[in-house]
């Protein structure tokens, strides 16, 4: 990720610029991690193009909605690169899975790497644009997660960010804060953007193997009662 400078209302300020590598490595893990998810369904009795499908769809998912909020280009269609990384990578990842499948946590670390590079690359996108800080983090934020959604969609699954479960959208919102707040410091927009997918890593990682979650939703059933004022014995009369 680097920088460049931009002229908007004849006033230089610096821009940032997403080299084409870092989202297609973020499109290459995500269709990687998505594939080797809908793998795992052999009772859906899934052929190639049905696993290449969802791949695609979980590399694809949050760049496109990324742009379709920022209502820019869709970066996936700029370039002939995007289709054949995000291809490749689905039909590499199912071959892996049958080598990995007793390896659960490999879907897991791309899982959490996947949503960190997205949530920053999405962040960093949004205030390239001059959106504010907060507007860029919730941009990141349904970047980072918009793959996972379409995947769960297609395949008829429960949508997990949804659910009582380990901190997906919470990891995501942490790194794309961090990535915020460091670079309205003028911190390196590289080594900015590296802290908050470490983090969203770490947090997603964490999360899964001590079973962190966010508390089930509950309603208020009863209000508390406040303590009467307890009134001392009255003395006799004389």
């Amino acid at each position: 990720m680097g920088r460049r400078d931009g002229v908007k209302n004849g006033a230089v300020e610096t821009l940032f610029v997403i080299p084409l590598w870092a989202d297609l490595l973020a499109v290459g893990i995500g269709a990687l991690q998505g594939a080797m998810f809908a793998a795992q369904f052999r009772d859906r009795r899934l052929d190639w193009l049905g696993v290449a499908i969802i791949g695609i769809a979980v590399g694809f998912g949050g760049g496109l909605l990324r742009d379709l909020l920022l209502n820019v280009p869709l970066a996936p269609l700029q370039s002939n690169w995007y289709v054949i990384v995000a291809t490749g990578a689905a039909l590499l990842g199912m071959l892996l899975e049958r080598v990995f499948s007793r390896l659960s946590k490999v879907i897991t670390v791309l899982d959490a790497l996947t949503i960190g590079l997205f949530g920053a690359i999405g962040t960093t996108k949004a205030l390239a644009l001059g959106l504010p800080e907060v507007a860029a983090v919730f941009v990141g934020v349904l970047a980072a997660v918009g793959g996972s959604i379409l995947r769960d969609l297609l395949l008829n699954l429960p949508i997990a960010l949804m659910h009582v479960g380990s901190l997906y959208a919470v990891a995501a919102a942490a790194g794309s804060a961090l990535t915020a707040v460091l670079l309205a410091f003028d911190v390196a927009v590289l080594l900015a953007a590296t802290l908050g997918v470490a983090l969203t890593f770490g947090i997603r990682v964490l999360s899964v193997l001590f079973g962190w979650s966010l508390p089930e939703q509950r309603s208020i059933t009863q209000l508390p009662r406040l303590p009467r004022p307890t009134r001392g014995p009255r003395g006799r009369q004389p």
